[in-house]
């Protein structure tokens, strides 16, 4: 891909995240959750005062999430939240669950969509944290849980993750590879579920236009396509940061495509792709602080 044809998010490639992350490692490992979420508080300080482009963009998408204009005060809690969820992904990995409070909605709808077909896609977005999914599933219910990432962005924060706890690599599906797709249905087929992300795109990748807090954004097609020729129903995920050590675990029915047919695809997907939006809507609003995405999310292609 030309470097200069690739949006925002990958052309930052996530500096601020890798770094955090790195932080966040040393300072867990070393001074253990309640001690190093003091420090937290400087390196969400320093990011404020030193990423102006984050800054932009975080204060855009929260006057739109909170319905009022955004202040430094607000900037400052987004960030904070950001590095809380990456601090607290140290210890979901290390299967830490005593540490938290994790509250779980729409549950029985997906288990009850196991229990008709084995596997279930889900589809989530950068909002909150994903580990507490992996947490519960294995904790709780004895589910497995895999997730599709693209591989060359994910690459460095994988190594970080896999040092920490090598399990955190098993079940990890790469994108862009011509044995991907046969991969997941194999997961399906097994019983997993299978999760991705659906709120950014590739540069060059087809988009469709949803409504998103009151304006128009572009969402990616390619994983409602895949959703639709491996005939799942496919369940919105978010595991929503409510501050301290408690989480909220959402589970959302979006759309079954087991029984679509050909010439109702697309009608079929722009709907899913819309209910996806004014989910993910709703939620910012209910857990504003909980949106990770760091760019102009609104910017015309």
């Amino acid at each position: 891909m030309n470097p200069d044809t690739r949006p925002d998010w990958m052309q930052q490639q996530e500096r601020s995240q890798a770094l955090v992350l790195r932080l966040m490692v040393w300072i867990s490992l070393t001074f253990g959750r309640r001690l190093g979420r003091l420090v937290l508080r400087g390196i969400a300080t320093y990011f404020v005062l030193f990423a102006p482009m984050a800054r932009r963009a975080s204060r855009a998408y929260l006057t739109h999430a909170l319905g009022r204009h955004a202040g430094w005060r607000d900037g400052y809690r987004h960030v904070f939240s950001f590095a809380s969820t990456i601090h607290d992904r140290i210890y979901l990995l290390n299967d830490r669950f005593d540490e938290f409070d994790i509250q779980v909605l729409g549950a029985p709808a997906l288990l009850a969509a196991l229990q008709k077909q084995a596997g279930a896609l889900l589809v989530g977005a950068h909002l909150g944290s994903f580990e507490v999914l992996r947490a519960m599933g294995r904790g709780q219910h004895g589910l497995q849980v895999a997730m599709l990432m693209y591989e060359q962005n994910a690459r460095k924060l994988n190594a970080t993750l896999a040092a920490i706890n090598p399990r955190a690599m098993q079940d990890i599906i790469a994108l862009g590879r011509l044995e991907s797709m046969l991969t997941v249905r194999d997961k399906l087929d097994a019983g997993y579920l299978v999760g991705m992300l659906a709120d950014r795109s590739l540069g060059g990748d087809a988009t469709l236009a949803a409504d998103f807090l009151g304006h128009s954004a572009n969402f990616p097609v390619g994983p409602w396509r895949m959703a639709v020729m491996l005939k799942r129903p496919v369940f919105l995920m978010a595991g929503l940061y409510l501050g301290g050590n408690r989480y909220q675990l959402h589970f959302e029915l979006l759309a079954d495509f087991s029984a679509v047919e050909r010439g109702q695809r697309d009608g079929a997907i722009q709907a899913a792709v819309q209910r996806y939006a004014d989910s993910l809507s709703r939620l910012c609003q209910l857990a504003p602080y909980n949106w990770f995405n760091f760019f102009d999310f609104w910017q015309k292609k």
